[in-house]
Order: C-alpha cells, then structure tokens, then sequence
C-alpha cells in the first residue's frame, strides 16, 4: 500500500484525513537463534517491512481502531482499558495503552489505521511493531517525551501480561532501538547494547516465508528450555557460571562428559551459537561477509541437528539456497518448526535467486514460499502528512 493509499484508506474508515504516521519496524536475527534464554547475546536488525499506522488525533474518551483487510472499526475506552483482554484483534493496542497510562501516560482520543507490511506468523515479530508504533502514537499524542528502550519494555509487557504471549524483549527492541544499516549486539539480560555496522555492500539480505503453518512451536519451545535449564544444572556441579552463555567452547568440551543424549546436544548448541554471535560480530567490522555467511550456514545446521528445531520446510529452503552460487549462506530464524530463512545474496542475481529456489521449493514441498528483498532501516519514524 503507497502512502497515498493509505492516506485514503483511513479517510475511508473514518470520514477524515490523517495527519501523521507513525511506524515501527520488524526485524531480523542475524545469528544467534534460542540462546537469549540462556543468558546469550543477540544480534536483530530492524527491517524495511513495517508497521505503517496513519493517524489523527480527535480528543474525547475514544480510540478507534481500523486495519488493512479487516472490515469496521475497533473501539477502545480510555476510561476501561483493562476491558480488552479478549479481543481478537486490537488487543495488543488496548494492552500498551493500558500499561502507557499505568506509567502516567494520559491516552488521547486518536483514530489509527494499521497497515502492517510485516507478513503475520513469520518470525518476522508483526506483534512488536504493531506494538511499538502504537506506543510511539500514543505518546506523541500525549505530548510526552519519551525513551525508546522503556516503549520496548511496555510493548514487551503488553504482548506477556495483557495478551498473554510469552517472548522476550528482543523483538520489541529491535522494533524501537533499529539503527539504518546497523545491527544491535544485544545483551538480553541487562538490555546492555552495541551498534554493528550492517553493510553488505553488493549483497543483500533476501527473506523467505516457508509459509508451513505454525503447530505445537509452543509446547516445542517449552521442551527445549527444560533441556538446557537441565544441561546448565548440572554442568554447574563442575563450572561456577550462571548461565550456559558463560560457558567456553573449549571448557565445554572439557566438561561434556557430564551430559548425555538430547541434553548433551542441546547445551552444545547454545555454548556454539554464542561463539558463532562473537564470530559474525567480529566478522562484519571487518567486512568479511564470506565468513558471515559461513557462520550462518553453521548456524541453520546446529539448528537442525543439535537443537532439532528445523523441520523439512526450513532445511529445504536454506539448502536450496546454499546451491546457488550467488549465495554467501543462508538459516532459519525465529523459534523454528516453520516461519523464514535469510540468506545472503548477490544483488544482480536476487531475481533469478529467487525465481530458482522458489521453483525448487514448490517442486519439493508443494506450495509456494513467500520472497522479501529487505533492506536494514530505522526502528522508529514519525512523519507529519
């Protein structure tokens, strides 16, 4: 949708024009996938797909909610905002108006039209740009200033208390603190960050969609941080760490005598995927973008064979890609058993790129994967129309 449409799409919800729009951005994980919960650093950047909410501010007691290919509009009241747990949609708004005004934010009467160019279930965190953009709307209208890590942190609790999803803060903060062509290094546990450059030069990050329905990732994911609470207990019978992101490579090849079966494969993932973060990290402030795509590959198949969190669709595309000779590497990303890949492709040839492996792919699997060329942009803008 073009700015223009949208701009007439809200005309068309609400009988007005919009006068601003705001937008937050989705994001990638470069490398570093399921060791957050162990303590791990990440490594997000914010995308080019987005949030785009376009807005006017009316005053009174009322929110009113519409969004791209849903008919009518949403209500919310200022004055009950912890009635809107149930929504189906709208929830995540009502959620960070709630916890906004918790903190003294006071929420204006606004009319907001969504249109998200973040595709929905696909790792690519939809639910945290929507939820920041509404964040940084709300507080625009309210006058305030505010802190893009703290509008992450409210956005994070919406999503977990109002909405009742559990994800870390990684998404969110992505979605609010996205540099223009950078990546952020990002300590989990202390929010603690670092901006990476992300220039890739005559390459470019292509996403895919697998487009597999999500099942049981919940219950999986579940499983997978039973495992490695179960690894990191009993390694600390031999090792004074406190989390399994504190243990070397070559300490725990000393100690993995300890661990047996899916525990042991488990553990090892984490204390690899870690050092393979330090590696990309080092590797893009260098400009290696060989050796990024390398580390990437080792990532997908840790992935695969030692966390098991792939699955056919994910392996297919990722190797379908590695056969092109445009391509430097290529993983899943996000929580796995369906969603996207990157991969890193050469820009003269993205087009047959994806063309090829998409052809491969429907041949395989029997339906169509979804293609992005993304490019890395800023988490937040807020522009007068």
């Amino acid at each position: 949708m073009t700015k223009t449409e949208g701009m007439q799409a809200f005309q068309d919800a609400f009988g007005a024009e919009p006068t601003d729009l705001f937008t937050a951005a989705g994001r990638i994980n470069v490398i570093g996938e399921h060791i957050d919960y162990c303590g791990g650093k990440v490594f997000p950047a914010a995308l080019n797909l987005r949030c785009n909410i376009y807005a006017r501010k009316t005053g009174g007691k009322t929110v009113r909610l519409a969004f791209r290919g849903i008919d009518g509009v949403v209500e919310l009241c200022v004055d009950t905002l912890d009635a809107y747990r149930e929504l189906k949609i709208g929830n995540y708004q009502a959620g960070v108006a709630y916890y906004l005004q918790e903190t003294g934010v006071e929420i204006v009467g606004c009319d907001l039209y969504y249109d998200c160019t973040v595709p929905f279930g696909s790792g690519l965190s939809s639910s945290a740009a929507i939820e920041v953009a509404t964040a940084v709307a709300f507080c625009e209208y309210a006058g305030v200033a505010y802190d893009k890590v703290q509008l992450a942190l409210i956005s994070q609790r919406a999503e977990n208390k109002y909405a009742g999803v559990n994800c870390g803060i990684m998404d969110q903060f992505a979605s609010a603190m996205g540099k223009k062509d950078h990546a952020v290094l990002l300590d989990c546990s202390d929010l603690s960050y670092e901006y990476v450059p992300l220039r890739l030069g005559e390459y470019a990050l292509v996403v895919a969609n697998c487009n597999k329905p999500h099942n049981l990732v919940e219950s999986k994911y579940n499983v997978r941080r039973q495992e490695v609470e179960t690894a990191l207990k009993t390694l600390q019978t031999k090792a004074d760490v406190k989390c399994l992101a504190e243990i070397s490579p070559k300490l725990f090849n000393e100690l993995k005598y300890l661990l047996s079966g899916v525990v042991a494969k488990r553990a090892e993932h984490v204390v690899m995927e870690c050092d393979r973060v330090s590696k990309a990290v080092a590797a893009l402030k260098t400009g290696d973008l060989v050796e990024l795509g390398r580390l990437l590959n080792e990532s997908h198949y840790s992935l695969r064979d030692l966390y098991e969190v792939t699955g056919k669709e994910l392996d297919a595309l990722t190797a379908f890609a590695r056969k092109e000779p445009s391509c430097l590497g290529s993983r899943m990303i996000g929580a796995g058993f369906g969603g996207c890949t990157i991969s890193i492709v050469k820009k003269t040839e993205t087009e047959g790129f994806i063309r090829r492996v998409g052809k491969a792919y429907h041949d395989a699997i029997g339906y169509k994967a979804s293609f992005y060329e993304t490019s890395i942009e800023d988490g937040i803008t807020v522009e007068k129309l």
